[in-house]
């Protein structure tokens, strides 16, 4: 390994060795009884109700998926997909998140499918929405944690070159272990530790690159110079050989015409915030939450934060474009 790998793979190990402090400091407290364990006794405060909310949602998407749509295809599609995301996060918050906090301390409900059978006054024996809310859950959320999981792989392999399977399992047994130790509480503290540094890190990386790229004004250029790369209603078609990598003619990429990107796509890329509305990690922040006065407070917190990480991560992908215009089709030619 680099020097520069070492001390990669430093911060990552004490990142995660505070991770797993904070389950064992909530572990006494988690394991009092189950709203303790599921909901932390509804005892968050509205920072941390928020921050820790969008974090867990964003996860490793916004770090490596967002960034990467940027880069490959340009302003359209990263910027109509942060636009719903976006929306759909200050609406959440506005309509079902202080609703949902005060009926489920009503019905005493510590999970959505709790909630759901309590909501709907279903009978003991026949708890039909409870069975089909879980397996939802269960089976989509297993694809869900899944892609996380695929994501921390893919780091680990990228950066230090190390098996991608075995650090992939590596990273479900951390995630595992804290969330066993300390239950929600560990949780949502770590989330919120993540949301902060992800926030700073997309700011630091957003600023250097623009500055190693020669300023705002390069970027735009360069941006403009691509058919589609920098439309609203167009979409960049990146040219691609048989091993599915960029192809490069005279030491730039190749790029086709201009792709049509319609008002009926951009209606489906908006529709990404729908999903909000039915995220149990979300949901699960709205019913935590330590006071119902206190979810304005997290709504504008939530959404500030929502606002400058999309926006940045879709910045930082337009930005490489710049910075490494031929970063997949140098691949594509040393593999050709």
């Amino acid at each position: 390994m680099t020097d520069a790998q070492i001390k990669m793979l430093i911060s990552m190990v004490l990142y995660m060795a505070v991770v797993i402090a904070i389950g064992v400091y909530f572990s006494k407290r988690a394991n009092k009884n189950s709203n303790e364990y599921f909901l932390g006794g509804r005892s968050l405060g509205p920072w941390v109700t928020a921050m820790s909310a969008e974090a867990s949602d964003m996860s490793g998407w916004l770090l490596m998926g967002l960034p990467g749509v940027a880069y490959w295809m340009g302003l359209a599609d990263a910027f109509w997909t942060a636009a719903g995301l976006a929306a759909g996060t200050y609406v959440n918050w506005l309509i079902v998140a202080k609703r949902l906090r005060r009926y489920s301390v009503k019905v005493d409900a510590i999970t959505v499918p709790d909630y759901f059978s309590k909501r709907f006054h279903e009978q003991d024996g026949k708890k039909i929405l409870l069975t089909i809310s879980s397996i939802f859950i269960l089976v989509f959320f297993s694809v869900y944690a899944g892609s996380c999981f695929v994501a921390c792989g893919k780091l680990f392999s990228t950066l230090f070159g190390l098996p991608y399977v075995p650090m992939m399992i590596i990273g479900a047994v951390f995630v595992i272990v804290y969330t066993f130790l300390g239950g929600f509480l560990a949780e949502s503290a770590s989330d919120f530790m993540q949301a902060i540094v992800m926030i700073v890190a997309l700011s630091v990386v957003l600023t250097l690159s623009t500055v190693s790229a020669g300023g705002l004004g390069a970027v735009l250029e360069n941006a403009k110079n691509i058919p589609g790369f920098f439309e609203l209603f167009g979409i960049a078609t990146p040219v691609v050989g048989e091993n599915g990598l960029q192809l490069i003619e005279n030491g730039a990429p190749v790029f086709g015409e201009t792709g049509v990107y319609g008002l009926l796509t951009v209606f489906s890329t908006l529709s990404w915030g729908l999903g909000y509305f039915g995220m149990p990690q979300v949901l699960l922040r709205f019913m935590a939450a330590r006071k119902t006065d206190e979810i304005k407070i997290s709504r504008r917190i939530a959404t500030v934060w929502v606002v400058i990480s999309l926006a940045a991560a879709v910045a930082i992908g337009i930005i490489g474009r710049a910075l490494l215009p031929t970063e997949e089709a140098l691949l594509s030619s040393s593999g050709a």
